[in-house]
């Protein structure tokens, strides 16, 4: 037996008998006597071997643990229109912003479905043609590019290439004229830019290369190398890190102008020091501009012997300052763009700076010139995110691209000297926007703090309880959750769904002062403000706890994983995906010990311990519960978030699920933490995350 009501457009039909009722039989997880000592507490880790991704007994319960999600997904009936809609909608011409090198304007375009973008290029108004074709670089479209850099003059290009999604990277220089590969492939290049000095090599950062598992094995000395075209790899030059510096993360960069390299080094996702070399002089020293890691900086521009340097010493949410090369001392430092009210980050082009202002969670944009003097408030279509404004010192335009949730992804052409924008590209998906509607509400968190949230919905909804609603979450790592154009919340939304983006602390949205409120012995204010998320929706009536889902990556699978542990009543499905989900052991893997400035460790304090042990949703999956519907998503080869932190999730939740509400695990092979994954996969994705939520919500697809 079937009723329905009417929500907009979209029939939604409940069924009496749906995912809720199915008798699910999970994988057997064997379990491990295994215990570990935090400060007298002896914590139980039975599903330690998971972390061996190795092993034949993890890779066989990844088979066994895909089969049994594939085959729940299968017998979703309207699971494949939901994936043909996807792909339709998927299906047209996308552009990013073009940049110019040597002559050539590069861009890169997607025909509609191909895996990879492409690389194409023209010169002038001639016809474009194709420079780098990454679907080419494996068979399957998981090999991606990852990152390409020119030599000044535009005769050359080094591109970074991912297999599967690792991190791990191998390099390969191009000769733009020919396109021809100059010298030997390189490999083992990790957390790594690109920077040519001349046309004689170029600077780029690796680790030594793990012993055990390269997937998941903990790096920690990172090395700053210099390579020379034409000598092999194992002949480059160390210039910075190692064993007598040792730090976890550096970078470096060569000013445009080419006289000096600059090199950022951290111990964690948090706070850097800065040092310069000058590259005219031989032998020269390399000099610290600032050291301790209490602060962030970057060099953004030179010219002549000054240093421009956007930091957060003394202005919590930015500054520009300038410093004369000759004098580093930060008491030297001059104010080039005061801090604001509103987080800051600045761009250079055509001689000029654009800052980039976060004005609750959307973009605003004004230029400068180079002694901070205010030129132009740059017109936005309206509110969203706009990005790019960079370019050469020479250059008389820029670009810049302009989205929001209603709005796909436009490009515009800039002129720095009139202020006038102009659409350079729009964007052909199959969207009419003026169904639509965004609203931004500020809802109180736990204790008494509002938090911003925007909701997306198609005209007509009524606020009747009884919406689908999907709520996303991040909530750390200064990282600011800004309005973005999505194809696939897209074939949601046409079917009366609402989807809700809550700006969390942790987040960088309101500068340094909202981040570290999401930090350490303040993590559970992230968590706090997302559950008030779901309940303000719940209050006011636009869904109830039987059509809400919550959704994050990374660390928002964290998120979602504390949050459906913590409460969970209050949700009907999750999906934490590549979740740091064990929050004792994070730091044992890949970089995961860079994570502390935001997390800290079990290690640091008692107090410590016991804060992340009460959180760590490995550890709080209590048997006998009713825990949503929820799909644990990861990638068999995620070096970033090792896939560990999924499976003992999944295994621990299939446990201790109390009620009959499906507990999958799915698990996309040949995949890493997100980056280059190609096209088919993140329709198959997509397709399956809303067939398993409308399936749970006892609802079905369909116009």
């Amino acid at each position: 037996m079937r009723t329905g009501i009417l929500c907009g457009s979209l029939l939604i039909t409940f069924m009496t008998t749906n995912a809720q009722q199915m008798n699910l039989r999970y994988p057997v997880t064997r379990k491990v006597e295994q215990t570990d000592n935090y400060f007298g507490t002896a914590v139980s880790d039975p599903y330690r071997w998971l972390e061996d991704d190795r092993a034949e007994d993890t890779k066989a319960w990844v088979v066994a643990q895909n089969n049994t999600t594939n085959a729940y997904l299968a017998q979703i009936p309207f699971r494949d229109a939901i994936k043909a809609r996807l792909k339709e909608l998927w299906n047209y011409e996308k552009y990013t912003a073009p940049f110019k090198e040597g002559g050539y304007t590069y861009f890169y375009k997607n025909d509609g479905l191909q895996n990879q973008y492409i690389l194409y290029r023209q010169k002038g108004n001639g016809a474009p043609e194709v420079f780098l074709d990454p679907n080419k670089f494996s068979s399957d479209g998981t090999s991606s590019l990852q990152g390409i850099e020119f030599t000044k003059d535009g005769s050359m290009a080094a591109c970074q290439v991912s297999d599967g999604g690792s991190d791990w990277r191998k390099v390969f220089v191009l000769d733009t004229k020919t396109k021809n590969i100059v010298g030997d492939t390189m490999h083992d290049i990790k957390f790594s830019g690109l920077s040519w000095k001349g046309n004689d090599g170029f600077y780029y950062s690796s680790y030594d290369k793990p012993k055990g598992s390269e997937l998941s094995a903990k790096t920690e000395m990172h090395k700053l190398y210099y390579h020379k075209i034409g000598t092999p790899q194992s002949s480059d030059k160390l210039i910075f890190g190692g064993e007598q510096m040792v730090r976890r993360y550096i970078g470096a960069g060569v000013t445009e102008d080419q006289k000096y390299l600059v090199i950022s080094a951290a111990n964690a996702t948090y706070g850097n020091e800065l040092y310069v070399q000058s590259l005219t002089e031989p032998n020269a020293p390399i000099k610290p501009i600032v050291t301790g890691f209490e602060n962030e900086h970057s060099v953004t521009y030179s010219e002549g012997n000054t240093l421009y340097i956007e930091t957060n010493l003394n202005a919590p949410n930015h500054r520009l300052v300038k410093v004369d090369i000759h004098n580093l001392a930060t008491n030297t430092w001059k104010d080039v763009i005061k801090e604001d009210k509103f987080p800051l980050t600045v761009s250079t082009g055509g001689g000029k700076f654009f800052a980039h202002y976060l004005k609750d969670a959307v973009s605003e944009v004004v230029q400068y010139d180079l002694a901070g003097k205010k030129e132009k408030v740059i017109k936005l279509p309206g509110l969203g995110t706009a990005s790019g404004f960079g370019g050469k010192k020479e250059e008389m335009e820029t670009y810049y691209t302009f989205t929001s949730y209603i709005y796909p992804p436009t490009i515009f052409k800039y002129d720095i000297k009139t202020g006038a924008s102009s659409v350079y590209k729009q964007s052909n998906v199959k969207f009419d926007p003026t169904q639509y509607e965004s609203k931004q509400v500020f809802y109180t968190s736990k204790d008494g703090t509002k938090i911003p949230m925007i909701m997306t919905w198609k005209k007509g909804m009524k606020q009747n309880g009884k919406n689908p609603t999907m709520l996303y979450g991040y909530g750390g790592f200064n990282i600011s959750m800004t309005p973005a154009f999505s194809v696939s919340n897209l074939v949601f939304l046409e079917n009366g769904g609402i989807y809700c983006v809550a700006n969390l602390r942790g987040g960088g949205e309101y500068g340094d002062t909202w981040h570290n409120a999401g930090t350490k012995m303040h993590k559970q204010n992230v968590f706090d403000d997302f559950i008030a998320a779901g309940e303000y929706l719940v209050k006011e009536n636009y869904t109830s706890k039987d059509y809400l889902a919550i959704s994050g990556g990374s660390n928002g699978g964290l998120l979602v994983g504390a949050c459906l542990t913590q409460r969970p009543d209050l949700f009907k499905v999750c999906f934490p995906a590549v979740g740091v989900l064990d929050m004792l052991r994070y730091n044992k893997f890949t970089a995961g010990a860079g994570w502390a400035y935001d997390y800290g460790t079990a290690e640091d304090s008692k107090e410590m311990f016991e804060y992340l042990y009460k959180y760590s949703p490995v550890h709080n999956a209590k048997k006998g519960t009713c825990y949503p519907a929820t799909m644990v998503l990861t990638g068999d080869h995620d070096d970033r978030v090792v896939p560990a932190h999924s499976f003992k999730f999944g295994a621990a939740l299939q446990e201790a699920q109390g009620c009959n509400k499906p507990v999958l695990v799915r698990i996309e092979t040949n995949a890493g933490h997100g980056a280059g994954k190609p096209t088919d996969k993140l329709i198959a994705e997509q397709a399956d995350k809303w067939a398993f939520m409308l399936y749970n919500m006892g609802l079905t697809y369909g116009k």
